[in-house]
């Protein structure tokens, strides 16, 4: 619910401190992180696309070590704990956080999964969106956006895009019966 914080975030603006459970219902902040490269990923157990992503984020996270956290946000109201638990460990991904909810998804505009969103060590927001240029059109990345602006912040840059449109799987929000 975006009311709770009366705005949504945007570029070049600070994101608002946040909370949510890890899938063993340990609570993690935002500020925890603060300091290193965030990448904030709604992400999909069911998602196709989530899972080819994971694959790519899963190497650059093992390239950029400790300088980048990657916090994968589940925000499906539909997928239990139990599938978000083995796909996540299938996938060896290290934090998975359950928004079922959609507070944070809310708050971020997320629409699909993946949806990533990265912010700096000050926790500004500097680049949302695709993970790659994957589209219906285009099977096979030609083009890693999210790689290209974790290397710039990393650099001391701004990243060369802020913002393109993310492909995936639609974040379901209502019950499915």
């Amino acid at each position: 619910m975006a009311s709770r914080y009366n705005f949504i975030v945007q570029i070049n603006e600070p994101i608002p401190d946040f909370e949510l459970p890890d899938l063993d219902g340990n609570l993690h902040h935002l500020s925890d992180y603060r300091g290193k490269i965030v990448i904030v990923n709604f992400w999909s157990c069911e998602c196709p696309h989530s899972e080819r992503a994971d694959h790519a984020l899963m190497a650059m996270v093992m390239r950029w070590r400790e300088d980048v956290a990657l916090l994968s946000v589940a925000a499906n109201r539909n997928e239990s704990i139990q599938s978000l638990a083995k796909a996540a460990k299938a996938r060896r991904l290290p934090i998975v956080l359950r928004d079922a909810e959609h507070v944070v998804a809310d708050l971020f505009e997320a629409q699909t999964t993946p949806h990533v969103f990265v912010m700096d060590r000050d926790g500004i927001l500097r680049y949302r969106g695709a993970v790659d240029d994957v589209t219906f059109r285009q099977r096979k990345p030609a083009r890693f956006f999210l790689d290209e602006a974790v290397e710039s912040l990393l650099n001391g840059h701004f990243p060369p895009l802020t913002e393109t449109p993310a492909y995936g799987c639609a974040i379901v929000r209502e019950a499915v019966e």
